[in-house]
């Protein structure tokens, strides 16, 4: 009896921890939702396909296209609309092993990003090794 009372308050307490987790916002998916970029003249949109992580523009201050990207067959595509972070996966608190495009200057870097308790979202770009980087914030539009 005791064993049995033994497992059922585990899997209770187990049971809790999970949907506490779920219900506060700090499992993999707290990240979704839409952000300012940190210059704020743009908003982003984070959001998942299958288990990975992707961000796009969905608004900006000005329209254009991505004229210094590296794939030249890409410089027509419009800015609004442009997946900039790409192949995000959920490791540990992080979102590790994507990259990230700057449109402002063509390149392509290295990237994890995590969630702030405000609910912001850092995203370090670097090339080779995280220690030489640069982390921006985008602040949490509460819709």
């Amino acid at each position: 009896m005791k064993r049995r009372s033994l497992l059922f308050t585990v899997l209770f307490l187990l049971t809790h921890f999970v949907l506490t987790a779920q219900n506060s916002g700090k499992g993999p998916d707290a990240v979704l939702g839409r952000y300012w970029t940190p210059t704020k003249n743009a908003k982003i949109e984070i959001y998942k396909e299958g288990a990975k992580y992707y961000g796009k523009t969905v608004w900006t201050e000005r329209s254009g296209v991505d004229t210094l990207n590296p794939d030249p067959r890409k410089r027509n595509q419009s800015l609004l609309g442009l997946v900039f972070l790409t192949n995000f996966t959920y490791d540990d608190g992080k979102y590790v092993d994507g990259q990230i495009y700057d449109p402002q200057n063509g390149n392509i870097y290295s990237c994890k990003m995590w969630l702030e308790p405000d609910g912001d979202l850092k995203a370090r770009g670097y090339i080779g090794i995280s220690l030489f980087g640069r982390t921006e914030v985008f602040e949490k539009i509460e819709e």
